[in-house]
């Protein structure tokens, strides 16, 4: 029996994957559940496991962008598992020998092109596409008959980086951009182009922070079995603000502005396939270690490849942490539909003026970017010096007075 295999749907609004890379070959035998290919969709890159056991015939090229429901694959459930490898045998040796023989003859046989008056002529097609790249046909070796150029020559045609020093080796690589990539490259120039963005910036005094983790952060590992780290503060410190200024926490639908009484906070998370941004929903009610928890999780997923499109689905406001990489300072971009995101910076001790004296400190650097057309500076400015009082003041704002309480020591 043929089990024809489809593209399953990895999520309500995704309506093509492509099919990022085949984990097995054409005639492999696969066991049911064994990943065989990664699809990337506009929103994660996700494993497609066998459906059953038997041997494999692919119906799609990797790179190739199939519908949702489409066969991409036919698995033959009748087949049996072959004993051993399946190199070729021993007693094959003539017609193996033959074929190399011929495919040596052909690789050292150079086939000269006789050249016509259409040697080095580009199409016009080609020839706008050459003169958008500023590229001289002379520069380009045509394929097509007579060694005509043709519009996929022009394509290809890579502009000269200028003459390279005696004896540098130096080489270029031109890969198709994944689904995901393209689609994030899609919605950041969306973004510039139809929002109002601004940024607003701030700083931060983190020494009061780096005072509760030196006396907690030990006990609190053990616990918990989690880091006290500074997402589970700058997540306090952000519900609180949105709560305060609930503008920060809506939306834009057409005409109408959509709010929201909870705060689902996006997390920006360095994955092998780019950036995620994975979702720590109801963060309203979760502690400093329910926050270090789902944290800790998200990130290993995305680390490892198993985020779901569920889990980076939704989210109401952004947190990105540009300071892990040794960011100073930057103007983080908005995560559509949401209206604005916070970018954290590294920490960094700056000289600064504490009751009339200069003393030494660990100073933030924040940035707030925000949706203008929904968004005042009131509200943006407002939000972020409540995310500043917050994180300067964290015992007494985020924690009721009671550091061991709210740590649950």
């Amino acid at each position: 029996m043929i089990l024809e295999m489809k593209v399953p749907s990895p999520g309500e609004s995704i309506t093509e994957v492509e099919i990022a890379a085949w984990l097995v070959e054409d005639g492999d035998y696969v066991e049911k559940d064994q990943p065989i290919a990664e699809v990337d969709s506009d929103k994660a890159t996700l494993e497609l496991p066998a459906e059953e056991s038997g041997i494999i015939t692919l119906k799609a090229e990797e790179g190739d962008t199939v519908p949702v429901g489409a066969v991409v694959c036919l698995i033959d459930m009748d087949a049996k598992k072959p004993d051993g490898s399946s190199t070729v045998s021993s007693e094959q040796p003539s017609v193996n020998s033959e074929a190399a023989a011929n495919s040596e003859v052909v690789t050292n046989t150079t086939v000269e092109t006789p050249k016509t008056y259409a040697t080095g002529t580009a199409s016009p097609a080609a020839k706008k596409i050459l003169a958008e790249k500023g590229i001289d046909a002379s520069e380009i070796k045509g394929t097509g008959k007579d060694g005509r150029i043709t519009k996929e020559d022009a394509i290809k045609a890579v502009p000269s980086m200028g003459t390279p020093p005696k004896g540098a080796k130096r080489s270029s690589e031109r890969k198709k951009l994944s689904m995901l990539r393209r689609k994030v490259a899609e919605r950041l120039v969306a973004v510039k182009n139809e929002t109002a963005m601004l940024t607003t910036f701030n700083e931060v005094d983190m020494q009061p922070i780096f005072d509760l983790r030196k006396q907690y952060k030990e006990d609190f590992k053990a616990k918990h079995g989690v880091s006290l780290g500074f997402m589970s503060f700058f997540t306090k410190a952000v519900v609180r603000a949105l709560q305060l200024f609930p503008d920060v926490n809506s939306m834009i639908d057409g005409d109408y502005k959509i709010s929201y009484d909870f705060q689902d906070i996006s997390i920006a998370v360095s994955g092998p396939k780019g950036l995620m941004v994975p979702v720590i929903r109801d963060a309203q009610h979760l502690t400093f270690k329910g926050i270090e928890s789902e944290v800790k999780r998200l990130a290993i997923r995305a680390r490892e490849g198993e985020i779901t499109v569920d889990e980076m689905t939704g989210g109401t406001f952004t947190i990105t942490n540009g300071g892990v990489f040794g960011s100073m300072l930057s103007t983080p971009i908005l995560n559509p539909p949401q209206s604005a995101i916070l970018g954290m910076h590294n920490i960094v001790e700056r000289p600064v003026a504490i009751d009339g004296k200069v003393a030494i400190r660990p100073i933030m650097f924040v940035a707030l970017s925000y949706d203008h057309r929904i968004i005042d500076g009131k509200e943006s400015v407002g939000f972020l010096v409540a995310v500043k009082e917050a994180l300067e003041n964290p015992v007494e704002i985020l924690m009721d007075n009671d550091p061991k309480k709210a740590l649950e020591m």
